[in-house]
């Protein structure tokens, strides 16, 4: 037997370092080769590396949260004769900045005396590689269940979220007192029943949401934002969406406003070019953009982020809005690639039906602008000299203030109204002057 010391791999694009989310295997177990053994975070991309050669965990450098650095040895094995370095593995999609979860939903942590699920004795106990998602790999994680003894029911074998709950049913239904354990005669809790949950949960802030919280901050730090709010009367872009959606077929999708306000800001941004822009700190350089690449902000599992709909400014209102719902839901499901969450030239985010009457978007850095959508509801106002009913949504926005002005971000937000306001305008080609 020999030992052979796997380094921390080169995860390319200049990657130096890299955060341990978390640990997959430990000291005493044995891998097979290629099967998972660390997830870890660059700057850019999440990474799940798999073990380079097969044999037993000997030990294992640095814990959640622990940064190593490209070359510095990451694990050591005990195998039957040492191996060559791995290829470098694929790069899983990179994340972007969002805001913290509801707390809510965060699940809680168990206490080290909260047993390991056993497997299930109806169903076989997987060799090899576990197929779970990064989010499924959290959620056992959280709860203490050991992937290796469950059998996913989705497709190739991968583990879902309801074998996680059923594993978790049946891990709590071994416990002493539960239901199936049986309880005391006298109806008291066993000596063995858990204790009760801790008054406070600390949660390491790492991986995702680590990067999130960084880029947020140097945001918040770097850009002077200034917000400009307007209210729209979209009353007739509310016609013209209901109209549309009343002309599809049984089961498609329907239009929201998102794809609608989105091409209109193609159509402003035609006159505002300084507000699809890029700001290069590194050279002190505004990159103007003919292109509109507009990010998409959308609420995930694992924090919102910003996928991209490319070349918006070229697409009709129906690719826009298929385009819309394509890039986000591929965000959701963890699907979507480093190139379709990167490269946009200005952000629109909306809250739905949640959005309130204002909010102050934080700058998705190094854009130059965000637009925000607020809740449309229906009130009095004043129309025509007569008080009636419209139905009103607010535009949030905020702007980098070293590089747009501020009558700049006005005149753009009321190009916007404009076009909104009278809808039909959004579909009526620019006249080109001479």
């Amino acid at each position: 037997m020999s030992q052979f010391v796997f380094k921390m791999p080169d995860l390319g694009e200049g990657t130096v370092e890299a955060e341990i989310v978390a640990w997959h295997t430990k000291p005493g177990d044995v891998v097979q080769e290629d099967q998972v053994i660390v997830e870890v975070m660059t700057d850019k991309a999440a990474v799940e590396v798999p073990a380079p050669v097969g044999g037993r965990v000997v030990s294992i450098s640095g814990e959640p949260g622990d940064k190593v650095a490209v070359g510095s040895p990451l694990i050591v094995f005990e195998t039957a004769a040492a191996a060559a370095a791995p290829a470098v593995p694929e790069a899983a999609p990179a994340s972007v900045p969002a805001a913290p979860p509801s707390p809510g939903l965060a699940a809680p942590m168990r206490s080290s005396s909260a047993s390991i699920a056993a497997p299930d004795p109806g169903r076989p106990v997987k060799p090899g590689r576990v197929k779970a998602s990064p989010a499924s790999r959290r959620r056992a994680r959280e709860a203490g269940i050991d992937l290796s003894t469950i059998a996913g029911s989705g497709p190739g074998g991968r583990i879902l979220r309801g074998d996680l709950m059923a594993a978790d049913s049946r891990a709590a239904a071994r416990q002493p007192g539960s239901a199936a354990g049986g309880a005391t005669s006298s109806g008291a809790p066993s000596a063995g029943a858990p204790s009760p949950p801790p008054e406070t949960t600390e949660i390491k802030v790492i991986g995702v949401r680590r990067i999130i919280a960084e880029r947020l901050a140097s945001a918040k730090r770097n850009i002077p934002h200034f917000a400009y709010v307007e209210e729209v009367d979209v009353t007739e872009l509310e016609s013209l969406r209901q109209h549309l959606n009343g002309k599809l077929a049984k089961g498609e999708p329907g239009l929201t406003y998102l794809p609608l306000v989105v091409l209109a800001l193609t159509r402003t941004l035609e006159s505002f070019p300084q507000c699809n822009v890029l700001y290069d700190a590194a050279r002190g350089v505004l990159v103007r953009h003919r292109a509109v690449h507009v990010g998409v902000a959308t609420q995930t599992p694992d924090g919102l982020k910003v996928p991209v709909v490319r070349n918006a400014h070229a697409l009709s209102l129906w690719d826009l809005a298929a385009d819309i719902r394509r890039v986000s839901e591929r965000a959701r499901s963890n699907k979507a690639t480093r190139d379709e969450l990167v490269g946009s030239t200005i952000t629109v985010t909306s809250l739905g039906k949640l959005g309130g009457i204002a909010s102050t978007p934080v700058i998705n850095a190094p854009e130059v602008a965000i637009i925000g959508l607020n809740k449309a509801v229906d009130r009095p106002v004043v129309h025509d000299g007569a008080v009636i009913v419209r139905r009103i949504m607010n535009l949030s926005s905020s702007f980098d203030h070293r590089f747009v002005d501020g009558y700049d971000a006005a005149a753009m937000i009321q190009t916007l109204k404009d076009l909104l306001e009278h809808p039909a305008t959004i579909f009526i080609p620019k006249v080109k002057t001479p």
